[in-house]
């Protein structure tokens, strides 16, 4: 499973979607859809060499099209404008998900009918969920063996807790798939080759469906399901079916879904099914994008951060909030121009004549984004102006002079612009930077999960060693899940990752595409450090020269294990970074005059505490589950104008200071990621694979499922999911398992990540390759007793 964002609007006006699938377009003008296969290599959003070799997403991509064609528009409409972000479906890429969600207005699952539900799906849809994303399902690879449309729809219901409104029926032709049908418009296609399909419709469905009296009678049985459901939900349907009865007009069915799902609330989702590699049902599942998701004026205002706090974006631009009272030569003029959030960085060798640069993907919320506009970085607190502005299909780009509101493509050329950031156009009375409470606006800051694998490099040369470390800087830009830092006491660079397959990806990339020449370690579990006791105050005083300019400043840091926190009175004050919550404490003085900015000092100390708890004092690890406090005291900490840098070492320093303090007292502890594993497997290996987790992997099982089951945590009665019937039964439980039919077990547990590296192999040597594994990480657990000495 993967993501692809797609925006959608009546020209002009566009949205973007999120859809989850293998499956990728390649439209220009009036020519037919032609659907690319991921399983040839030669998808247009997969574009890499790398990507076409293993047959996976590694980076996001955007293609955009117009839906439907011109030709096919009814008279009096025009055709919507889609957008479509590929973005990876493995979990060692998750974060590449995650930060495509926040810009995204709605969703398309799209669900393997042969696997089912997978756990994969289970995290994205809750994301989808916590942002309240409408989204539509596509039960896709109904044409493979073992494919079961029944089963999908039930796991519809009882994993994801969403009531499946089945809208569409796959066709089929004994056991083969021929095409789909449409319940709501009583309409089916028939798929003779990937470009050529029949539709049929009234008279002709009957007679071409005369020998299937079965099937005809299914139709109408979903209908009368799908109608019935819908009055449960919607009671506006409810009187208009107390006129009409069960023969309600297509259009006000469609309107009825399209109510429902608006709201984000996941309550219930239509289905659709198809076969993307057949080029089966994808036509219909465009128009489904076209019919149900949402445009930028159709969905709820979005959330930004404001000194701490979340507020609506146009309660901002409006001067609703406290703090934003303007000048009155400026007071019936807006604040800002233009809003847009960076959500992709994008550094391609292959693209860099065409691009002469760095890429970075935005979606404007408000405003419209002029091609060669200054743009205030509110992130990184400056000035930044790109060179081009275009759209992006695949590897090719098309220069455009404007993004509306709304709508998604990259800026070339910005120098310092990354993932997450949120970039302003200041109004054209405003010739410095904005106001002071607007300078840190920010757009839903991405959540940067913790590392857990990491590797050694060792350059060659000097001059390798700076390429590499140019190479890192913007690899790091591209993805700020890969970390990394320079060890200089051993001359080497250690790279971070989310998992095995995130570091071999970018080392490859590293070889390939940046011709790194260095030696590179193997991949190790990346190893945190802890506090196990508080450290107390320390106060550090920075009185050195910096950048040629005479300075001096002070603070007082104190640690404490997060653990023995009480976060509750503190964490809305408090910033969270990789594990670690961040308080800055600045005192006011009595007549509450500061003869700073607080913003520029609390983030200047910020960086240095952030900095400082990158290595650890016990074996250089990264620090994590603490609680950083930093105090601030200008009558006794601020020594009058400095630079940057003089605060931001003092602030490193009264860290660093705390931290070897309590490594001195033995007071530092180690952790290791734990990973919550989930493996699918034939059930005669089931025994075996729960003892080896046990006993030789220090893990634990959780829980034993039989993968056709339903879950215990359903809050969704299945006996009142309308799932048609399959062409045949291969459901079975686990007191009555059919001859000939392998069942498959859903294995969940617990086990270090040290003992999982290299599991998979292991798991195919066990199942005969009939297995899925998918890992996340659950927590970080102290490590003691002989495994810490081991260390």
């Amino acid at each position: 499973m993967r993501l692809i964002g797609v925006c959608r609007a009546k020209l002009p006006r566009q949205s973007s979607f999120l859809i989850l699938l293998r499956l990728f377009t390649s439209l220009s003008g009036a020519d037919p859809v032609h659907f690319l296969d991921v399983d040839h290599g030669d998808t247009v959003t997969d574009f890499l060499p790398l990507e076409r070799e293993r047959g996976i997403t590694i980076q996001s991509a955007a293609i955009t099209f117009n839906w439907p064609l011109a030709e096919d528009c009814p008279e009096g409409t025009h055709p919507k404008t889609i957008n479509l972000i590929d973005t990876p479906g493995h979990q060692d890429f998750r974060f590449e998900v995650d930060r495509c969600l926040p810009v995204l207005d709605g969703a398309v699952c799209i669900i393997d009918s042969v696997k089912g539900v997978e756990a994969h799906t289970e995290r994205v849809w809750s994301s989808a969920q916590q942002f309240k994303i409408p989204r539509i399902v596509y039960v896709n690879k109904l044409d493979r063996d073992g494919a079961s449309f029944k089963r999908s729809v039930l796991d519809i219901a009882s994993k994801l807790n969403c009531f499946p409104l089945v809208c569409q029926l796959p066709w089929w032709d004994n056991d083969s798939l021929i095409g789909v049908i449409d319940v709501i418009e009583k309409k089916a296609i028939r798929y003779n080759s990937a470009d050529n399909y029949q539709v049929y419709q009234g008279e002709t469905l009957s007679s071409v469906l005369q020998s299937n009296a079965a099937l005809l009678q299914e139709i109408s049985i979903a209908r009368d399901r799908l109608i019935e459901r819908l009055c449960e939900y919607d009671d506006e349907l409810v009187e208009e079916f107390a006129d009409k009865g069960n023969d309600l007009p297509a259009e006000s069915i469609k309107k009825s879904i399209r109510r429902l799902i608006l709201t984000g609330e996941g309550e219930v989702a239509p289905v659709f099914a198809g076969s993307s590699l057949r080029n089966m049902g994808v036509q219909p599942l465009l128009d489904a994008v076209v019919d149900y998701l949402p445009s930028p004026q159709d969905t709820a205002d979005v959330e930004v951060l404001l000194s701490g706090e979340k507020h609506q974006l146009q309660d901002v631009l409006q001067r609703k909030i406290p703090g934003l009272k303007p000048k009155p030569s400026t007071a019936h003029k807006p604040p800002i121009e233009a809003v847009a959030s960076v959500f992709k960085v994008v550094n391609d060798p292959s693209l860099r004549d065409a691009t002469r640069g760095m890429m970075s993907f935005v979606r404007v919320y408000h405003g419209t984004l002029n091609r060669n506009s200054q743009v205030w970085n509110a992130n990184l607190g400056c000035f930044e102006k790109s060179l081009r502005m275009v759209q992006i299909s695949a590897s090719k780009t098309a220069d455009v002079p404007h993004l509306s509101r709304g709508q998604i493509g990259a800026l070339i050329g910005l120098k310092d612009a990354r993932t997450g950031d949120t970039l302003q156009i200041l109004p054209s009375h405003s010739h410095r930077s904005p106001d002071q409470a607007l300078r840190s606006m920010q757009i839903r800051p991405p959540d940067i999960p913790a590392a857990v694998a990491f590797l050694a490099i060792h350059p060659f040369s000097d001059t390798g060693r700076d390429h590499l470390q140019q190479c890192l800087e913007k690899a790091s830009r591209e993805d700020p899940s890969l970390r990394w830092n320079r060890d200089e006491k051993h001359d080497r660079f250690v790279l971070s990752g989310m998992g095995k397959l995130h570091l071999e990806i970018a080392i490859h990339r590293l070889k390939t595409q940046y011709k790194v020449d260095a030696a590179f370690g193997d991949i190790e579990v990346d190893y945190k450090e802890c506090l196990t006791a508080p450290t107390g105050e320390h106060r550090y005083e920075y009185d050195r020269v910096v950048a040629s300019k005479a300075g001096k400043a002070a603070c007082v840091a104190s640690l404490e294990p997060r653990d023995q926190h009480d976060e509750a009175s503190i964490l809305e004050s408090s910033t969270e970074r990789d594990g670690n919550l961040f308080h800055i404490k600045i005192i006011l003085p009595d007549d509450g005059e500061l003869p700073f900015d607080p913003e520029l000092v609390r983030k200047q100390l910020f960086n240095g505490a952030y900095a400082a708890m990158a290595r650890g004092p016990r074996r250089g690890s990264p620090m994590h589950s603490c609680c950083v406090s930093i105090t601030f005291d200008p009558e006794t900490d601020f020594f009058g104008p400095g630079t940057d840098g003089h605060i931001v070492n003092a602030a490193y320093n009264a860290v660093r200071t705390a931290l070897s303090s309590a490594h001195s007292q033995s007071a530092v502890g180690v952790l290791e990621p734990v990973m919550k594993a989930n493996i699918s497997c034939p059930e005669e290996a089931a025994g075996t694979i729960q003892h080896d987790i046990a006993s030789a992997r220090g893990g634990q099982v959780l829980e034993v499922n039989d993968a056709n089951v339903a879950s215990a945590d359903s809050i969704i009665d299945l006996n009142e999911v309308y799932a048609p019937p399959d062409p045949y039964e291969s459901l079975q439980s686990l007191r009555d398992a059919k001859k000939g039919v392998t069942r498959m077990l859903d294995i969940v547990a617990k086990v270090p990540l040290k003992e999982m590296l290299d599991y998979d192999g292991l798991l195919r040597s066990k199942t005969g390759g009939r297995h899925s594994l998918t890992m996340s990480l659950d927590t970080f657990d102290r490590v003691t007793g002989p495994r810490e000495k081991g260390l």
